[in-house]
């Protein structure tokens, strides 16, 4: 066997190798509930992994994610969903973080690495035609779904009332908070009159409660959209503006109006990905990456509202990478991003 023939083989003897290795890695994994895109994402990778040979991972659905964040950082748990305004919380040891403070909080979060990003989902007001509501400023002396007791997304949701109409909660409008697994009998059931929370074009939750009447969407009118507020609230960590068609829109199903004053429907985007320690061996990060960017139209076709959740987009504003962000990409999927033809922002890279 000459020289090249030789090596040829030491090379493919090392890769069956590190291939085999790769295999018998055994990783855990948090999420939310099933049905959102927090939930797809991680699952999908699952199956992938584990038919690539790659990884077996195991993954506890139906979680908090603050804690689960948390528990990437600490070790506890190799992979999360994340939507970033909770890293970012965690860094400045405030909101479900103060107990920790921020120099504990800001080394946790300094151990936290994206793999890839997507879109949790989108602020938008929604009601039943029933309530008689016709658009933000009906929202006065209502009850209003906020999101649960606990989490950023009751806070958001809250700032974009004031921000659109000046009301208050509890003061202007009645403010009702429960957990996400009982949101659509919060609806349905009339405990709400109208909810401001994370949707998709259509997701779950929507469908279920629009198969017990007609609902109407309304964007974020123009003005506010484009207000000096606004645009620093839209592009603060964990947000991101939204903008799509009403046609697009009209996804949320025949039983559904959307309104808006132009042809476009206008939101918050609520943005994360799947977030590892940094420790993560890069090789690893790498082929867990390749395998979401080789599958990524086969995800898109797991579930309707998929292809608006943001896989495969890399855009800084967009993914609200950056800026105060605190996180950063793995250098394993800067490496398999770059490798497929993608431009990874240099803001974002390690």
């Amino acid at each position: 066997m000459n020289r090249r023939l030789a090596a040829l083989a030491l090379a493919a003897g090392m890769a069956l190798q590190a291939f085999g290795a790769a295999a018998q890695v055994n990783l855990t994994a948090e999420t939310g509930v099933p049905g959102t895109v927090s939930y797809l994402a991680p699952a999908a990778l699952v199956e992938f992994a584990a038919s690539g040979g790659v990884a077996n991972i195991q993954l506890k659905e139906g979680q908090t994610l603050t804690n689960s964040v948390q528990n990437v950082a600490e070790g506890k748990s190799d992979l999360s969903s994340a939507p970033f305004i909770i890293p970012f919380l965690m860094s400045r040891g405030v909101g479900p973080y103060t107990n920790i403070g921020a120099e504990k909080g800001g080394e946790l979060a300094a151990n936290l690495r994206v793999l890839y990003p997507y879109t949790f989902g989108v602020f938008f007001l929604y009601a039943y035609d029933a309530k008689g509501i016709a658009g933000w400023e009906d929202l006065k002396g209502r009850k209003v779904y906020n999101g649960p007791p606990q989490g950023a997304a009751t806070g958001n949701s809250r700032t974009l009332i004031q921000l659109i109409t000046g009301m208050k909660p509890d003061a202007d409008y009645e403010s009702v908070t429960a957990n996400w697994g009982q949101a659509v009998s919060v609806i349905t059931d009339g405990t709400a009159d109208a909810a401001l929370i994370p949707e998709l074009f259509p997701s779950g939750r929507p469908t279920q409660m629009s198969a017990a009447g007609a609902m109407t969407a309304y964007s974020i009118p123009k003005a506010a959209f484009d207000s000096e507020p606004m645009q620093n609230y839209l592009n603060a960590p964990g947000n991101a503006p939204w903008e799509m068609t009403v046609a697009e829109a009209q996804n949320l199903g025949e039983t559904w109006t959307v309104v808006s004053e132009d042809d476009t429907f206008r939101g918050m985007a609520v943005v994360g990905g799947d977030i590892v320690t940094a420790s993560m061996e890069d090789d690893l990060a790498y082929a867990l990456v390749k395998l979401h960017i080789d599958n990524l139209e086969a995800i898109k076709a797991k579930a309707p509202f998929a292809r608006y959740a943001g896989f495969g987009v890399l855009d800084a504003a967009a993914t609200g990478m950056c800026g105060p962000n605190p996180l950063k990409y793995h250098p394993g999927a800067v490496r398999a991003w770059e490798e497929a033809g993608y431009v990874v922002p240099d803001c974002a890279k390690p």
